[in-house]
């Protein structure tokens, strides 16, 4: 959302010389790709359109904003180990923390008066970095959210994860689509369209409760013990869309098609056409990039498929992160065991039909 100039001078009057003496607490979940993962990335949705279907789980990112004893900005990620303290006029360049970073400067620009506040934002992720499970996007969204509370800004879900998107990959130029962002703003399963404009359109799928407990009782995620760097991969989906052979183009297009296909069988509880569907787009994603699978993850999913799972993909980008497959729910505990067994770190997961959220203390 666009502010005018006088909105900007009133929130910085209001702001100004206030001290903050709250805590300000977001969240917002991650989320499993079902099925179109790919067609949200540029140039494609621009020159096609794009589609995706996601499910946020219990797994959340977490910001907090906290008053400051001193003059002074602190980003800090205790999953990450990193505390960083800047003086309040001093450049914030050189923070490896550049989700915080990129967050706070957008914000403090956009919605107080550009001028800075001392406070601390501190952050915590359940996943690992590199899971596949959006969990970047999430933070920004988080971030952001936490941001919105301190600063009154006039920001709706459709703002909020448009704003995260354009931090991520427009302020801070890192590669990667828009659905992450969306799916951590609005939460629960959705159906999202791409549209050659930059419109986003999302569409809450509303399930059934039996259809709801199906498919989440049908659901495993299992981590593969690899963090991917996704970019990489990103960067030859990219180069494949502007290629002669056509050979991404078509399977983009195909798991276009595999989204809207999974929204309907979603819809009617069918996880045998689910399970269908999923083995067909991961059989076009891996057509996307040559980084996608490697010889770890395709052992994992051959030997999941052999415990009673109906199918399985990797969640995000590939190359790592987590997978997840969709089984029988009266053969879940012993997929769940197997897996466990062989030292995966494998469990059931929770749909979460809240995105982004935030409190105060």
């Amino acid at each position: 959302m666009q502010m005018s100039q006088s909105d900007h001078e009133r929130m910085a009057a209001k702001f100004e010389g206030q001290v903050m003496k709250e805590k300000i607490r977001a969240r917002a979940p991650l989320r499993l790709g079902l099925a179109g993962g790919g067609t949200d990335l540029s140039p494609y949705c621009d020159m096609y359109g794009g589609a995706t279907l996601n499910v946020t789980i219990d797994r959340f990112a977490f910001a907090t904003i906290l008053p400051a004893d001193r003059a002074v900005i602190r980003f800090v990620a205790d999953d990450m180990g990193i505390v960083e303290e800047f003086a309040l006029d001093a450049p914030l360049g050189d923070s490896k923390l550049v989700l915080h970073r990129g967050v706070y400067e957008r914000m403090i620009l956009e919605f107080g008066g550009n001028k800075r506040m001392p406070l601390t934002i501190a952050t915590t992720v359940d996943a690992p970095a590199g899971s596949g499970l959006g969990s970047s996007s999430a933070l920004v969204v988080a971030m952001v959210e936490a941001f919105r509370a301190l600063l009154g800004a006039p920001l709706g879900l459709y703002d909020i994860a448009r704003l995260a998107f354009e931090i991520e990959r427009i302020d801070l130029g890192l590669a990667g689509g828009r659905q992450d962002q969306y799916a951590a703003a609005f939460g629960g399963m959705n159906f999202i369209e791409y549209l050659a404009d930059g419109r986003v359109i999302v569409n809450p799928l509303r399930l059934h409760t039996g259809v709801r407990n199906e498919i989440e009782t049908s659901l495993v995620t299992c981590f593969t013990g690899q963090s991917r760097e996704s970019a990489s991969i990103i960067t030859e989906q990219v180069k494949g869309m502007a290629g002669a052979s056509g050979k991404t183009i078509n399977a983009l297009h195909k798991l276009k098609v595999d989204a809207v296909d999974m929204k309907a069988a979603a819809l009617a509880g069918d996880i045998d056409k689910m399970a269908c569907i999923l083995s067909e787009s991961w059989l076009a994603k891996r057509a996307t990039a040559t980084a996608v699978t490697n010889q770890h993850i395709d052992e994992m999913l051959k030997f999941g498929m052999s415990q009673g799972a109906l199918a399985g993909k990797v969640s995000g980008a590939g190359g790592g992160g987590f997978i997840f497959f969709l089984v029988h729910p009266e053969n879940r505990y012993r997929l769940i065991t197997a897996l466990t067994g062989r030292g995966a770190v494998a469990g059931p997961v929770k749909i979460i039909e809240q995105g982004c959220e935030v409190w105060r203390i």
